[in-house]
């Protein structure tokens, strides 16, 4: 089983514990670790898998603490590089009576946006992992460089490049600017995450069919198409399409969801030793259950507040899935008990 690298923000959300309130009505904040790439690393490496965060932390109390978060949850952390230029990213995430956030970042600049690109180095990774990147540290600054540089060593070595765009435009002072730097980055990616609300922006494409035949540009060879509860729709660039509904739990915060989702999946391909050369046949042969397990994933991470601290481990999904699915539970899920 290969490394799941995952390069980009670790942050602290600031939560209010008063439900359905704007953020300027909200009176207490409960903190809890975030950061869409953070929140990867741990679901990967609390399903058994291997991940590494590649980032920069302030050498402060926050920095500290997510370190002591990453490392109680078994993510590497050697990559995790400190610095007094800037203090660690917050996120103050207003949560609404559907559980869908509205986010207020802290970050100008944060100590991740300062990570250089000659602070990545090519023998960090093998043509084995997968490297995992979303859109938020794409703003234009040191960072951006490094993602650049990371996905040039990774797909040198022959590994797989997975891009989860993540929109948070209140991060962007232009909008445009925003959806062009996604597409840029777009045709690097093996795999490509993007959910129904962000499609369109993305891709400028009213029409769903067209606008997902869209993404498959330069390296995309599957596009993940995640639709909340509803489940997602896997589109390989032969023109196959697998769906797979999603499971109905009662939402308490969407925080973190879509992270767990995707660690879900680049977890259960990495059980199933995924690689470059046969990516592609094993989402052809084991779709059901990668969606599946990722559904799973997602749904029990939404079911409670906070997004690392909501990660299901590996036997909670399993349970999960064993009620839902019944007696086909043990031979489709054997390989990642």
């Amino acid at each position: 089983m290969g490394k799941v690298y995952c390069i980009g923000e670790a942050l602290i959300d600031f939560i209010p514990e008063q439900k359905g309130k704007a953020l300027k009505e909200v009176d207490t904040f409960e903190k809890l670790p975030g950061g869409a790439p953070a929140n990867v690393a741990i679901a990967v490496a609390k399903y058994g898998g291997q991940s590494s965060l590649i980032t920069k932390l302030g050498n402060d109390a926050f920095g500290d603490f997510l370190v002591d978060i990453l490392v109680e949850n078994k993510v590497e952390t050697d990559k995790v590089l400190r610095t007094d230029e800037a203090n660690t990213g917050l996120a103050f995430v207003s949560v609404k009576e559907d559980g869908e956030r509205d986010f207020s970042f802290y970050r100008k600049p944060s100590a991740d946006l300062l990570l250089r690109e000659d602070e990545i180095h090519a023998d960090w990774f093998s043509g084995d992992d997968i490297l995992h990147f979303c859109s938020v540290d794409l703003v234009e600054s040191p960072i951006k460089h490094a993602h650049a540089k990371a996905i040039s060593i990774v797909k040198e070595k022959g590994g797989i490049i997975s891009f989860d765009p993540n929109i948070r435009l209140s991060l962007w002072d232009d909008h445009q600017e925003c959806q062009r730097t996604v597409q840029a980055f777009l045709p690097l990616a093996d795999i490509v995450k993007v959910s129904d609300e962000e499609l369109e922006f993305i891709t400028g494409i009213e029409n769903t069919e067209e606008a997902l035949h869209s993404l498959f540009k330069g390296d995309v060879k599957a596009v993940v198409y995640t639709k909340g509860a509803k489940g997602a729709e896997l589109i390989m660039r032969d023109g196959k399409k697998f769906e797979s509904h999603g499971f109905k739990v009662a939402v308490s915060d969407t925080t973190g969801a879509g992270d767990a989702f995707i660690g879900g999946l680049l977890y259960a391909l990495s059980a199933h030793h995924v690689n470059l050369d046969n990516l592609e046949s094993i989402l052809h042969d084991h779709q059901e259950d990668i969606l599946a397990f990722a559904n799973a994933s997602g749904a029990l991470t939404a079911s409670v507040k906070g997004a690392i601290h909501a990660a299901p481990a590996k036997k909670h999904v399993l349970n999960f899935l064993h009620i839902r699915l019944g007696d086909c539970f043990h031979q489709r899920f054997a390989h990642i008990k």
